[in-house]
């Protein structure tokens, strides 16, 4: 496995599932999210890494979803932090717009989520560490019964 990954490395491109990362990254989040919480989370389960540690393709992507078929919902704003290894880059929002962008926090915003509807953000990523990174989802808004701490992804 180490002889594959310095094989890589030097090629230039790292992908997660070579090393490893893909099935942490894909199992790691964890949803307190309450029984009658009508939104479901968006995030990568596989991506790729190049040399430099950036993640290619434009970054990650990292939203919700509104699995209501009747309910619309007011002033949506949904937050993805830095907890460990991991710094942002530009943000492209999708359903709203970002409202707050650091290096370590992006905010996505929408006045309305429509039924069906999804709010999320893709944004350059560079991974510190390519073995242990996470982030952490923060939800608000008005109309549900949603946790406002979303859990953590990542490895």
């Amino acid at each position: 496995m180490r002889a594959t990954a310095a094989v890589l490395t030097t090629a230039g491109m790292l992908t997660a599932a070579q090393l490893g990362l893909a099935a942490a990254a894909s199992a790691a989040t964890q949803t307190p999210q309450s029984s009658g919480c009508p939104v479901n989370l968006v995030y990568p389960s596989r991506f790729y890494i190049d040399s430099h540690g950036w993640v290619t393709n434009g970054g990650l992507y990292f939203g919700i979803k509104n699995k209501s078929t009747t309910t619309s919902f007011k002033k949506v704003s949904f937050t993805v932090t830095d907890v460990k290894n991991i710094r942002f880059g530009s943000a492209r929002a999708t359903g709203g717009k970002v409202t707050h962008k650091t290096s370590k926090t992006v905010t996505v915003y929408t006045g309305t989520l429509n039924k069906k509807a999804s709010l999320g953000v893709k944004v350059q990523t560079h991974l510190l560490n390519t073995h242990t990174y996470k982030v952490q989802f923060t939800l608000h808004g008005s109309g549900w019964t949603c946790a406002v701490n979303q859990g953590t992804w990542g490895s």
